[in-house]
């Protein structure tokens, strides 16, 4: 195989090659959402997540050159500080958009995307809803295709990549510059499922945060000239060998490339949880909706695992009583008695103070995961099961199909507006809701906006 015919040069070609106008509706539809919903939920971390704290201070300390502002605190950076602190931000709720095969790119696409504007200025609302559905494209395209063994965390180690071809694309940068661009970025793609699985952690945010500072960082680098190399993801040591052990369909990754936008199906969350908790989160609210029953005449809960999910259920102990926002994002046991307790949930379910509610703690001891492949998580997100069993011997019984948020009932914008007004309510700094609406009312109508300064002074 020649250099010229590696696939990232087919990348960079579609990076630097399209045009708004060559998006379809529902592409520029899913990027005016996801624009919205990072925002929303970048604010409602600023104020919720003190995990986020660490990162914010140490680039706050760092100081440097005014380019970027840091959502719901205010403040100029430089871009890929920015970046690095607004990437952390957008995962550290466990609350931001997704594709309908999991994994996160606007976490990391959108905050890179925003410092550039920025520090770049005069960037048009068509050219960031561009540049936005060029990452989200290629990350789908990239995510779907390559094998895959819940070994590395796909929204970084192919996040680095769409993302970074997204902002050169903001940048005006050619093909060669934008296939440089994603070889410099390779130097900084890494991250494993181990920050995913394990407990005690305060890594599922900050991965967001390291990806955008890297895509900012390798845009900048190839704008200046710096050379990256020509077969980063089909040479000889090349991404797909060495990461996806050589199993990869480059067919697949490239049908359709610049006609067929399979971007136009993101996903946005109703709950903040782990998106492979919803289903379950689905079926439990559903399950005490259609059987109401008082929470104390629950005697047993059971929920049915694949392989993912029984990760979310073990160790069982720190499952039940997780320690951190993020643990409890992460347990089936604790997710569920929120659900099955509350019938809905939301943002203050998961503060400092609500992980010691004896009434939460006492009812998910009683949860239990119980295996079967049957919900194995292969490519799309499998259903979830629950099954309560009350005080009289009755066995209660609900699957989480047709989920919220998902692309058989995706968010209208009356319900993301509803959740960008609750998140940015509970902002370090929060909006007003006269600043609530004109930032909806811009991001509804982003393909107008003559300059995204405009959006960003209306934040803060």
């Amino acid at each position: 195989m020649t250099e010229d015919r590696d696939i990232s040069h087919a990348f960079a070609r579609f990076a630097a090659e399209t045009r708004f106008a060559d998006l379809p509706a529902g592409a520029v539809e899913a990027a005016k959402k996801s624009i919205l919903d990072t925002l929303g939920v970048m604010l409602g971390a600023s104020g919720m997540e003190p995990a986020v704290r660490p990162i914010l201070d140490l680039v706050t300390e760092a100081g440097g050159k005014a380019e970027a502002t840091v959502m719901g605190l205010g403040g100029r950076l430089p871009a890929p500080a920015a970046a690095f602190a607004n990437g952390t931000l957008a995962h550290g709720l466990d609350y931001d958009s997704q594709t309908p095969w999991g994994a996160h790119p606007d976490s990391s696409l959108v905050p890179a995307l925003l410092a550039l504007a920025e520090r770049k200025g005069g960037v048009t609302g068509e050219e960031l809803i561009t540049a936005v559905a060029i990452g989200q494209e290629l990350f789908i395209r990239l995510r779907c295709n390559v094998r895959w063994n819940m070994d590395w965390n796909l929204s970084s180690v192919v996040g680095v990549y769409s993302g970074t071809a997204a902002c050169g694309a903001l940048l005006g940068l050619d093909a060669t510059q934008i296939t440089n661009a994603m070889g410099i970025v390779s130097l900084t793609a890494g991250g494993t499922m181990e920050q995913i699985f394990g407990i005690g952690s305060d890594l599922r945010g900050l991965y967001a945060g390291f990806i955008a500072q890297s895509c900012v960082t390798a845009a900048l680098l190839a704008q200046k000239g710096m050379l990256g190399m020509g077969r980063l993801f089909e040479g000889e040591a090349g991404v797909f060998k060495v990461y996806f052990g050589g199993e990869y369909n480059r067919e697949k990754m490239l049908e359709g490339l610049g006609s067929d936008y399979l971007c136009e199906g993101m996903t946005y969350k109703y709950w903040p949880a782990v998106g492979n908790a919803h289903t379950y989160i689905h079926a439990a609210i559903e399950l005490m909706r259609e059987n109401p029953i008082p929470v104390e005449d629950i005697s047993a809960v059971r929920v049915y695992v694949g392989s993912f999910a029984e990760r979310m259920c073990k160790p069982v102990e720190a499952r039940k009583r997780p320690a951190t926002m993020m643990d409890a994002k992460f347990s089936l046991p604790f997710t569920i008695a929120v659900a099955l307790s509350a019938g809905r949930m939301s943002i203050g379910d998961f503060a400092p103070t609500a992980l010691q509610d004896p009434r939460i703690l006492a009812l998910a001891d009683k949860v239990e995961g119980v295996f079967d492949p049957a919900f194995n998580w292969n490519l799309k997100l499998p259903a979830g099961k629950v099954e309560v069993v009350t005080t009289d011997g009755r066995t209660l019984s609900r699957l989480g199909e047709d989920v919220p948020g998902t692309p058989e009932r995706p968010m209208t914008w009356p319900e993301l507006e509803t959740k960008f007004a609750d998140c940015a309510g509970v902002a370090a700094s929060p909006l007003d809701a006269q600043r609530i609406r004109r930032v909806q009312a811009l991001v509804r109508g982003l393909e107008t906006c003559p300059r995204t300064e405009e959006l960003i002074s209306a934040l803060h």
